[in-house]
């Protein structure tokens, strides 16, 4: 990893190099479910929602989690990457995502017990059984009450899941993705079984941490070896499992583990484990999450922050304060598409509107004079 500055430069518009992979500035969109597919694939909404993510020039446009196979989806209004039409379809969003200069990344994810629900606006209620597929996870323990009994997975289910994740991330190389993120957070399909509170197992896959991390670390291994090495991994990780179960120094041991296996970037988010809450129950204040991404840091991992960073001086405190490499902005960017820009602007790194795109910043460039005579 390469985050040599440029002189004189903010620190969040200084490319990165990972890998063989350059990106053009430190900004992430984070993925953020949408629940507009249909059988799995990207439509025409995918495209025009995370294309204008690439025009506000965010170094890497990154997907909301993508199942690697249908059982894994969280609901059925999910995408997936599991056929060649999934494929197909995500192809033509990642090739204008890389036509505007910005990084191309996939989510994949499996949502394990917290699957075959409705949607987050609708209270992520179980579907009625005739309409609900099969649930898997650890053990026979329901995310919550009231919601579906998973299967346990045997040994022999895991390598089956682990196979997919190494065929979605096939799939994500044929659809012209630079960088993958595997989904360990959230309480979703890896996060359930890394966690004491959801993984009672005994056997290889249960226990101490070492075999609660083995199902993460064999599908991490399984993609990094099908992953072309030029190209970045990340995994994201709840640093906090909101239930007391899993912890900041847990997280900085998978960390190191993950690093071992070739992840680039640990994307550090929290809580999640069970009901639907994506964040640990800490008060929350911008940044809130920033100490995960530094102790993961500190620890000699690459790290993104993520979690109500707002602005543009905000993210690069966070960098000059080296306590991640990457900022990753949520739905600051549904309010603000152009968030990257913006954020150029406030930083003084950009005031003649080069960063837009041409045919904004030429428009914008032209109010500008028309102001100052007026």
């Amino acid at each position: 990893m390469n985050d040599a500055p440029i002189a004189a430069r903010p620190l969040l518009f200084t490319p990165l190099k990972i890998r063989d992979v350059t990106l053009p500035n430190r900004v992430v969109l984070a993925p953020m479910v949408q629940y507009r597919a249909r059988d799995g694939i990207p439509g025409a909404f995918h495209f025009a929602h995370l294309s204008k993510f690439a025009l506000g020039r965010f170094g890497v446009v990154m997907t909301e989690a993508t199942s690697v196979e249908a059982q894994g989806r969280v609901t059925p209004l999910c995408p997936g990457i599991w056929n060649h039409q999934q494929t197909e379809a995500w192809a033509r969003i990642a090739s204008y995502i890389k036509s505007e200069g910005s990084v191309p990344a996939i989510q994949l994810a499996h949502a394990g017990r917290k699957a075959a629900t409705h949607r987050a606006m609708e209270g992520t209620r179980p579907l009625a059984p005739d309409l609900a597929w099969p649930v898997v996870g650890p053990t026979t323990e329901p995310t919550s009450a009231g919601h579906h009994t998973p299967h346990a997975l045997t040994a022999e289910e895991i390598a089956g899941i682990v196979e997919a994740y190494a065929q979605a991330a096939r799939r994500a190389e044929e659809a012209g993705f630079e960088i993958v993120e595997i989904h360990g957070a959230h309480g979703y399909l890896l996060a359930s079984f890394l966690s004491p509170v959801s993984n009672t197992r005994n056997d290889q896959y249960g226990g101490d941490r070492m075999g609660r991390m083995r199902f993460p670390l064999e599908v991490t291994r399984a993609v990094r070896a099908v992953w072309p090495r030029g190209k970045p991994l990340f995994f994201r990780v709840s640093a906090l499992d909101g239930a007391d179960g899993w912890n900041l120094d847990d997280t900085v041991a998978l960390a190191v583990e993950l690093k071992a296996l070739g992840v680039d970037i640990v994307d550090c988010s929290s809580g999640g484990l069970t009901g639907t809450a994506t964040a640990a129950p800490i008060p929350r204040h911008p940044g809130f999450q920033v100490p995960y991404a530094a102790a993961v840091k500190k620890a000699g991992v690459g790290s993104m922050a993520v979690g109500l960073i707002l602005d543009g001086p905000q993210a690069e405190q966070i960098l000059r304060q080296g306590e991640a490499d990457l900022i990753a902005i949520g739905r600051q960017a549904l309010y603000d598409p152009f968030w990257p820009v913006h954020a150029a602007e406030a930083l003084g790194c950009d005031p003649d509107f080069g960063l837009w795109p041409e045919e904004y910043g030429w428009w914008l460039r032209k109010r500008r004079q028309s102001l100052v005579r007026a």
